[in-house]
């Protein structure tokens, strides 16, 4: 595994659409571990492929313990709206107010290439709404509720996970 640098919205590839990925073999298995140390690393919640400079559907997340890996994912169902703050690790130092689903499934494909099926709701539907944005060229900035919300993190605000729950907000 391989720590991977993680581009800003400043690098136009953040902003492209990933393409599918054919298959899932063992580079991309690969790539989901790099991902994951990354992501982890960071720290983040979520960390999609588009982040590390790959344009594949690809991502990555860790909530309530639980690692996802991920390839073509897509919303299937959406219930609800939920605001809450969020911020991303292509956006550092800043968060603001986005409206997403507040329950949200998901199919795609895990690391052996098997389709599944996520459901979530609070941080796990913010997170996996925020990586298929990513996948889609869309950063969390685009989907502020207004701008006078968007406002710089101190310094020394640390961004772990554990200290997300509850939706305090989403450092992806």
């Amino acid at each position: 595994m391989a720590l991977r640098p993680i581009i800003t919205r400043d690098n136009p590839n953040v902003h492209a659409k990933a393409m599918r990925v054919p298959r899932v073999d063992d580079s991309i298995r690969r790539l989901m571990d790099d991902m994951v140390e990354t992501m982890l690393a960071a720290p983040g919640v979520g960390l999609a492929a588009t982040q590390i400079d790959v344009p594949l559907r690809v991502f990555v997340a860790k909530v309530d313990n639980q690692i996802y890996q991920v390839a073509n994912p897509e919303i299937i169902k959406t219930r609800g709206e939920a605001t809450h703050p969020e911020g991303c690790l292509s956006v550092p130092g800043w968060a603001g107010e986005t409206k997403r689903a507040e329950w949200v499934s998901v199919k795609g494909l895990n690391r052996h290439g098997k389709e599944i099926r996520i459901k979530g709701e609070g941080l796990l539907a913010q997170c996996l709404q925020h990586e298929i944005d990513h996948l889609d060229g869309i950063l969390y900035l685009d989907r502020l509720t207004s701008l006078d919300t968007l406002h710089e993190l101190p310094e020394d605000d640390d961004l772990e996970d554990d200290e997300l729950q509850g939706d305090e907000r989403l450092a992806e």
